[in-house]
């Protein structure tokens, strides 16, 4: 039979099959002498060992379509990568670099801001247009508000969304809300640290309907982008591309160089000068790390 891989735990891998059907599968040995690693999203053939209790031997890893590592998951159609807008107020470094890993692996990514009642309609035009102006859908809604949730639905529809981000957004309560049957823990964010507890420790699928499947996934507090070079980093800033063509030298880094057609960019308003600072930052750690 043929399925997907929704959760790995201890060596056991609980695999939703054609038949819709929940089963718990051991890995034979192969894997482990081929370096295979199953990953949550796999899509996979196991045999049927007992049909009562549904267990099963995983047999063969099908050809992935694509993979992360971290959060380790395959065969990804998009990214939904999740803050708060506010409490805890977004870390938009941080949410910089999930763009650029999702890049990395060219995962179309939406933005979602959960909590947005708890701040103004022009708070989110400037949230938004953010990120806009770098091509990236942004949505904004309230689990707790049950606001802007049908939106966010209909744009994950008959896809494979990979659901990113820190802890304390909220991540495990949209779960709730559109798998119900999830039943999954939610967790307080500290008032002391407003930093969320990790509630996810692993990764997991949840099937919402046919062809349709969220992957949950632990959250981050960091996240590293090192494997890139510092003078490629500007390609993973999506509105600074065209911006480039405009710069006076060949090669150039953005940086202090003069005639730069993204630093044009910046004060013309085709790039805002957050995302500006956060590429400067980054540019700057990538070139402080000894390559050998």
């Amino acid at each position: 039979m043929t399925g997907k891989i929704i959760k790995g735990i201890a060596g056991f891998y609980y695999i939703h099959g054609e038949d819709g059907c929940l089963y718990e599968c051991k890995a034979k040995g192969v894997f482990r002498k081929d370096g295979i690693k199953p990953l949550v999203g796999d899509n996979v053939r196991f045999s049927v060992l007992d049909t009562e209790n549904k267990l099963g031997n995983l047999e063969e890893v099908l050809v992935r379509k694509n993979e992360l590592l971290r959060p380790a998951v395959a065969n990804i159609d998009q990214a939904l990568v999740m803050f708060a807008a506010a409490k805890p107020a977004p870390n938009y470094n941080l949410l910089d670099r999930f763009l650029i890993r999702m890049g990395l692996e060219q995962i179309p990514t939406l933005i979602g801001f959960n909590k947005c009642e708890l701040i103004s309609e022009q708070q989110q035009d400037d949230m938004k247009e953010r990120y806009a102006l770098a091509g990236y859908p942004v949505c904004f809604f309230s689990v707790k508000e049950k606001s802007g949730l049908d939106e966010l639905k209909t744009k994950l529809e008959e896809k494979t969304t990979v659901l990113a981000g820190p802890s304390g957004v909220g991540k495990s309560s949209l779960i709730n809300f559109l798998c119900p049957q999830a039943d999954m823990e939610t967790g307080d964010v500290s008032r002391k640290i407003e930093r969320g507890r990790h509630t996810t420790r692993h990764a997991e699928v949840f099937v919402l309907q046919k062809d349709t499947y969220v992957m949950d996934t632990p959250g981050f507090s960091s996240l590293y982008v090192n494997e890139i070079q510092p003078q490629e980093l500007w390609t993973y800033f999506p509105e600074m591309r065209e911006a480039e063509k405009e710069c006076r030298f060949t090669g150039c880094l953005h940086m202090e160089e003069p005639d730069c057609g993204v630093k044009q960019a910046v004060k013309t308003g085709k790039m805002k000068p957050q995302r500006y600072e956060s590429y400067r930052q980054l540019y700057q750690e990538l070139s402080n790390i000894k390559r050998y």
